[in-house]
């Protein structure tokens, strides 16, 4: 039997593995490994990209100060100790933290990490120009200064009870400064080079970047742990589809882990019996949820389109937005999709359990008699084809959402159940490396939303969602002005969800802290700006052969690669 690229290196590493030369502590001592995500990476900055593929892939190469760990427990990275009020790292009155940058730490062209790095990365995303995704990372944030060359301050304008958005968790890593020094503001999507090979702190460094398709890594020889990591080589595949990333890992052992499997249960647990590998899953904040359009994404608009300055022709009316979500069978969208791995939700925040609300319940049980009640109330009349229409203006929608089997499912159900409440609905499918990339110049990122409505997951690192609630103010919507990188995908804008934001921003106790999040979670699913579908379990495999995996909810699933090892 002919073997592939892939097999041929995964032989060669169990070689190596069994050799005598190899040591526990000899960096690189288990060869190869193989990792595949079915969305490939586009981009190796998370500034840049909203995407987890690109987020995760970049998460081997850049590091932030800190990660959460499996647990949601902060862990130290590039510092000794996570700075805090006892320690003296966080002041007294809360409005700022210090780092300490721990000693000898080298980037992988052997030059010094120092506290200038930090300040500028912080700089990097804060410039108004840049378009940054994870701004929201830095709310408040006044300043950062470097005290010496291993001290950084962030200071921010008001008390910050959780003062670790900026630089904790895979989505905020540290760049070179001298990499990156002409990169920043609007020249920062123009900087190829950077985006696609970084130089970083982590266990890994780019051999190879070929975008929507394959990166190639050797470990970096000037990781700070000597014996890692362990494999000297990995390639990080991207393409396909979820089922085939699944079957490569549990049934062909072609690939050592493949991620977010969104496949049919009963599919996933007829790979795992064949005995290659196995399947982790978990339970955080991921909701497959439809993002609603508020402004118009008319191709006639030109650049205005999906802005705005264009209201949307009928998803302005709560009416609508409310009867598409009233249509929806949610139990069934999860027995078909998920199984065990799925949850009803009717939240963005379903966890953790103290931000999970109870206010919106009702979505739990579809209302179709409901649904077409509220829209003839609202004046939306049945044409003669079965459609509604009002004042000239028909209720046709274009729905998108990345390719992938179960979405599609999903796409077919929910266009059904739509025709039976008036609303014609037109679906798109389109590459999760393009619907999930950084290329400005292409019509289809999720950011530019140039749909009605579009279907997709996100979620937040960490177990506070201080930033991400954050992701629906008015000043994180996508336009052309900030190169459609913000994250306020369905373009709402509402000063009383502004002022939760900024009051979250500046209380410390917990309970008022919960109780503002699930204002915010309730105000967006009451005015339908974002329909939630599903609470989704992390869903990944892993060959048995491969150690030191840890399933991480909170952080990047990728987040202790260093650690991995063949067993």
């Amino acid at each position: 039997m002919k073997l592939t690229n892939f097999m041929m290196a995964a032989a060669g590493a169990s070689l190596l593995a069994t050799s005598a030369l190899a040591s526990s502590d000899v960096r690189g001592r288990d060869g190869h490994a193989n990792i595949i995500y079915w969305q490939a990476a586009s981009i190796l900055n998370p500034y840049l990209s909203g995407g987890t593929k690109d987020i995760d892939a970049s998460s081997m190469i850049i590091e932030p100060l800190a990660h959460y760990d499996e647990n949601g427990n902060m862990v130290p990275t590039l510092v000794d100790e996570i700075p805090t009020v006892a320690n003296g790292g966080v002041s007294e009155d809360l409005t700022s933290i210090t780092w300490k940058l721990s000693e000898g730490l080298k980037w992988s062209d052997g030059s010094p990490v120092t506290s200038a790095d930090v300040v500028f990365t912080g700089e990097y995303c804060m410039n108004p120009d840049g378009g940054c995704q994870q701004l929201a990372k830095f709310g408040d944030v006044t300043s950062i200064e470097a005290l010496d060359d291993l001290t950084v301050k962030i200071t921010f304008g008001k008390p910050k009870p959780f003062p670790y958005g900026p630089f904790v968790g895979a989505s905020v890593p540290i760049i070179q400064a001298k990499q990156f020094e002409g990169c920043s503001g609007a020249a920062a999507p123009t900087c190829t080079e950077q985006n696609f090979g970084p130089i970083g702190t982590g266990p890994f460094v780019v051999t190879e970047f070929r975008a929507n398709d394959t990166i190639s890594l050797a470990a970096n020889e000037n990781y700070r742990d000597p014996s890692k990591p362990a494999f000297a080589t990995i390639t990080f595949k991207g393409g396909g589809d979820a089922a085939a990333a699944a079957r490569s890992v549990l049934e062909t052992g072609e690939f050592d882990y493949a991620w977010n499997l969104q496949i049919a249960p009963e599919i996933l647990a007829q790979m795992e019996a064949k005995g290659q590998g196995t399947v982790l899953s978990g339970f955080g904040p991921l909701v497959e949820r439809l993002m609603v359009n508020l402004t118009d994404p008319d191709p006639a608009l030109g650049d205005a389109r999906s802005t705005v300055a264009n209201p949307h022709p009928f998803l302005s009316d709560k009416a609508v937005r409310q009867a598409l979500s009233m249509a929806i069978d949610r139990p069934l969208l999860v027995e078909v999709g998920y199984g065990k791995a799925g949850k009803v939700t009717c939240n963005v925040l379903p966890s953790p359990a103290i931000y999970n609300s109870t206010a919106n319940d009702g979505c739990e049980v579809q209302d179709i008699a409901g649904a077409n009640a509220l829209l003839d109330a609202a004046g939306w009349v049945r044409g003669s084809d079965g459609v509604r229409a009002k004042d000239g203006v028909r209720l046709s929608i274009l729905y998108q959402t990345s390719t992938n089997a179960v979405r599609q499912d999903f796409q077919a159900l929910i266009k059904q159940w739509w025709g039976e409440i008036g609303v014609e609905t037109e679906l798109k499918n389109i590459d999760a490396a393009v619907f999930f990339g950084g290329d400005q110049s292409s019509p289809d990122t999720f950011q530019k939303l140039f749909a009605d409505i579009e279907m997709y997951a996100n979620t937040f690192d960490g177990t506070d969602p201080e930033a991400y609630m954050g992701s629906w103010q008015c000043s994180e919507i996508p336009s052309p002005e900030n190169a459609w990188l913000g994250s306020n995908m369905p373009r709402y804008c509402n000063p009383e969800y502004d002022a939760m934001v900024a009051e979250m921003a500046g209380t410390a106790d917990i309970d008022e802290r919960a109780r503002l999040a699930k204002a915010m979670n309730d105000m967006l699913m009451q005015d339908y700006v974002i329909i939630p579908l599903v609470h989704r379990g992390n869903v990944a495999a892993a060959a048995n052969s491969l150690d030191g995996v840890k399933l991480n909810v909170w952080d990047s699933d990728l987040w202790n690669v260093a650690d991995w090892s063949r067993k």
